[in-house]
């Protein structure tokens, strides 16, 4: 009933995957959540399998997947699709949670004749802010995968579950403890990236957009944003549930997705399908303890409307000012903007044109590079005040707080040593602010 294999690890275009249920059928690709692994859809896939071929995937380095980082929700739609087309897969049906709905929401706007129906469960067309995420990362590069893992249940469950259920919560630890950092990192990136709102309106596939009511990361208000977006979508909020929906309430969870695939699987562009050959492989890892079934979902549909968004052409004002949320985050952006007035307006078109638009988007030099040169000229130049900011913004661009004090260090020699002094003072109290995991 069912064959698994791994990737080889010089083979960055494929994913590591798992096939359920009769070779004939038709296939149902399922995608999982950020620091998740397949057996996330372990309680579902009995009952999928009685009717569809249940392809399920893990991400780049999770459950020993080969840890080649995807910085970007293309690139991860982009493995997904070589490993089907490596197995004669042309149409499917797709289920994902959270980064799993992404790359479902991707795979919609841009192949969108290969898909069948679409399920997004704790999904959003934007996953909070690009900070947030960005941030993560920084705690994953300077304190490794453990505070991450230890604050997972309480993002994925709700507490009553988790007291009840600790061999499960257990799991969902060690599930995240045991991922690649790199592709973890990498992934936090590519969410930090990811920003669909406007394009909503092109998903021309049935789509259920599915969701706990008690989601705190990605809750029903993400959710409605998805269905008023969605031509032809409907919303269902399960009772009892936060994000890690189908592990938290699998029948309900079940339910939905038998329904919504039996009922709302449109018909192919052609009817040039090709069968699937079969995969061998090796054994699989634990699967997630058992959860007992739970309560009914209640299905709703909730037109909102979502805010119109700014299709004028881009120019260096805007790409410089992509550039600079992303190297110095949202909210030192949005600061920065929101004290500008009449007379320091220029000043900001200036620089957001010229210093971001320009300079930083030039090719012959990395970011990781540019943030060096840029906290050695703060130093020299005695601007402290900066010196914060590009020391986010350094972390943020892929340092370790120990090259940033390599960088300090060669400015003792050439800049001197009292500024230096200053320097090591302001970029300590950032990288400690900034790699202490939330509470």
């Amino acid at each position: 009933m069912w064959e698994r294999e791994r990737v080889s690890e010089k083979n960055v275009d494929s994913l590591q995957y798992r096939f359920d249920g009769p070779e004939q059928a038709p296939v149902l690709v399922m995608g999982p959540s950020l620091g998740a692994t397949w057996h996330m859809w372990d309680r579902q896939v009995p009952e999928l399998a009685k009717q569809w071929r249940v392809l399920r995937f893990d991400l780049p380095g999770h459950g020993g997947a080969p840890a080649h980082p995807a910085g970007s929700v293309a690139d991860l739609a982009g493995r997904l699709l070589a490993t089907l087309d490596a197995l004669g897969v042309q149409r499917f049906g797709y289920a994902g949670c959270a980064l799993g709905g992404a790359v479902g929401i991707e795979l919609a706007l841009r192949h969108p004749e290969r898909l069948a129906s679409l399920a997004l469960v704790a999904a959003s067309p934007r996953f909070g802010t690009a900070d947030e995420f960005r941030q993560r990362g920084v705690v994953v590069r300077t304190n490794g995968l453990d505070p991450i893992a230890r604050s997972a249940p309480d993002r994925w469950f709700t507490g009553g579950f988790a007291a009840a259920q600790p061999a499960i919560t257990e799991w969902a630890v060690q599930m995240v403890r045991t991922t690649d950092p790199g592709c973890y990192i990498a992934a936090c990136e590519a969410l930090a990236s990811f920003d669909v709102r406007s394009e909503l309106g092109r998903v021309g596939v049935p789509t259920l957009v599915l969701v706990g009511s008690d989601d705190q990361v990605t809750g029903p208000a993400e959710a409605r944003t998805l269905v008023a977006g969605i031509p032809d979508a409907r919303l269902a909020v399960v009772p009892g549930a936060s994000h890690l929906v189908p592990v938290e309430q699998p029948a309900a969870v079940t339910d939905l997705l038998v329904h919504h695939f039996s009922t709302a699987w449109q018909q192919p562009f052609d009817t040039g399908q090709t069968a699937l050959p079969a995969a061998v492989a090796p054994a699989v890892p634990a699967p997630a303890p058992a959860v007992p079934a739970q309560a009914a979902p209640v299905a709703e549909i909730a037109p909102v409307a979502v805010p119109a968004q700014s299709d004028g052409p881009p120019d260096r004002y805007e790409t410089g000012l992509k550039i600079r949320r992303e190297v110095l985050g949202d909210a030192h952006v949005d600061r920065t903007l929101a004290d500008s007035d009449e007379f320091s307006g220029d000043f900001q078109d200036f620089i957001t044109r010229y210093a971001w638009g320009e300079i930083w988007d030039r090719p012959g030099l990395d970011r990781r590079t540019r943030s060096c040169v840029t906290l050695s000229a703060l130093v020299a130049g005695g601007h402290l005040e900066e010196l914060a900011a590009h020391t986010r913004a350094a972390l943020r661009s892929g340092l370790t707080p120990a090259e940033i004090a390599e960088v300090l260090l060669q400015t003792a020699v050439y800049c001197g040593v009292p500024a230096a002094n200053s320097a090591f003072r302001v970029a300590q109290r950032v990288i400690r602010e900034e790699t202490t995991p939330a509470e």
